[in-house]
């Protein structure tokens, strides 16, 4: 493993890539929140802000269509072409002895998702979302070594993934083999971004000034791109908002057609949204995977495996429609019991809550910046064990979720799709309670639990 995490070796091999375009060294090098895969490192060298993307290990590059060297060239492409990509100044080489990655230079605006729903205007920043898409989509990156995307090779690629997991998750089994029935027919490829959503958009009141984390592009159908950002953990706090939280698909659909984007088509829109959906579902798991193997040793990456429920609760309520009107209205089966604390010696689940008590009382007022972060994230990985101990379900069922990917069970198995229901709101009580779609299931599926 080739991880390097002294800011003092991270600052010293900076200095030498900066130097090969007559930068000075950085000063205030400071690590940004977020980045599922990716570092980000704010900094100023001389006069300039920017910003260093790189990968935490050497080898969580491994295998990656695209290299930080072709991300980089990529971004240069859709830059001149019109996209509102920021600059980039260098890339990381091997004697800088940092690992990969590139400097970029720093671009006005934030991309905090609670921040920009806050205070954006969605009629003037939906369009300008469209735009970028339209102008995402028109790019020509002949030039670019980007990857062609088959989608039945992807989605067969993305099966063997679930099946090297544990081909366990009865959700995941539904929604894998709902995908291989509904495939639609190729289109003439374009240059997708892959991960155009908040959080990777820099926003500025409510203008659209910077398309960030280009590793995922490809040639493939525009209409992932339209999916994706408006899956429902992409809307954050308004999951009653489907397009990035702001507005409705037809509003997104028709601004997109205004900047010169191809027609809407909802059936493909549909399977784009599923698709991606299962793709994070298997992405979370992967976070687990790469803990495990010490690639990334933090805190933040066993949560975000965690956040696999969120996901399948999703996609439950994506696929639901498919099923007769007798199964949906099917009633639950009862909720598993919470433990409730007995006179004794306190419980598993009530240490963990004094330790994350005293996180915050003690230890929150005393750190900052990314210090701060992190120490949130550490207090919800407590809640997540806590609320394991108490009533997290059993997530697993090898049995159930073969015969869906088998076709011997579906949506219109007797008392399915009620099982399924539980199942998703059990285990994401316990694993995210605070997951904004939730209590939008619980209402839509007649239950008062809180």
């Amino acid at each position: 493993m080739t991880t390097i995490t002294g800011q003092e070796e991270l600052a010293a091999g900076l200095a030498r890539a900066l130097a090969r375009i007559g930068l000075p060294a950085a000063t205030g090098l400071e690590r940004l929140s977020g980045g599922a895969n990716m570092e980000s490192w704010r900094f100023v060298a001389g006069n300039d802000a920017c910003v260093l993307r790189r990968a935490p290990s050497l080898e969580m590059m491994a295998g990656r269509p695209l290299d930080h060297a072709a991300e980089a060239a990529l971004i240069r492409a859709a830059r001149a072409a019109g996209v509102t990509a920021p600059e980039v100044l260098v890339e990381l080489g091997p004697d800088d002895g940092i690992g990969s990655g590139f400097v970029m230079r720093a671009l006005p605006g934030a991309p905090n998702p609670a921040q920009i729903l806050a205070e954006a205007d969605p009629a003037t920043l939906l369009p300008e979302i469209a735009r970028e898409l339209a102008a995402v989509h028109r790019t020509d990156p002949a030039s670019v070594p980007v990857p062609v995307m088959d989608t039945a090779a992807a989605l067969a690629e993305l099966k063997a993934r679930f099946l090297a997991y544990g081909g366990d998750r009865p959700i995941l089994a539904l929604a894998c083999r709902w995908l291989e029935a509904n495939l639609p027919a190729p289109v003439a490829p374009r240059l997708v971004h892959g991960d155009f959503r908040l959080g990777n958009l820099l926003i500025e009141g409510s203008h659209l000034t910077g398309v960030l984390d280009w590793e995922l592009a490809h040639l493939g159908d525009p209409h992932e791109d339209l999916a994706y950002g408006c899956m429902t953990v992409w809307r954050f706090s308004r999951p009653d908002r489907p397009a990035y939280g702001l507005g409705s698909v037809a509003d997104l659909a028709s601004a997109y057609e205004a900047a010169g984007g191809d027609a809407f088509d909802p059936a493909r829109f549909r399977f784009w949204l599923v698709y991606r959906t299962f793709w994070w579902a298997l992405g979370c798991l992967q976070m687990g995977g790469f803990w495990r193997a010490g690639h990334d040793r933090s805190v933040e990456r066993v949560v975000v495996a965690r956040r696999c429920a969120e996901q399948e609760l999703d996609l439950l309520l994506l696929l639901e429609g498919d099923a007769p009107q007798a199964e949906r209205s099917r009633p639950l089966p009862p909720p598993v019991p919470v433990a409730e604390p007995g006179p004794g010696e306190p419980s598993g689940a009530e240490i963990l809550t004094a330790v994350s008590e005293w996180l915050n009382t003690e230890i929150k007022p005393l750190v900052s910046g990314r210090a701060k972060f992190d120490l949130a994230v550490a207090r919800n990985a407590l809640g997540i064990v806590a609320r394991e101990f108490d009533q997290r379900p059993q997530a697993h069922d090898a049995a159930l979720a073969a015969e869906l990917l088998a076709g011997q069970a579906d949506l219109a198995t007797p008392g399915l799709l009620a099982r399924l229901r539980r199942m998703a709101l059990d285990k994401l009580s316990a694993d995210m309670p605070k997951y904004p779609a939730l209590a939008l299931a619980r209402a839509q599926w007649n239950q008062g639990e809180t």
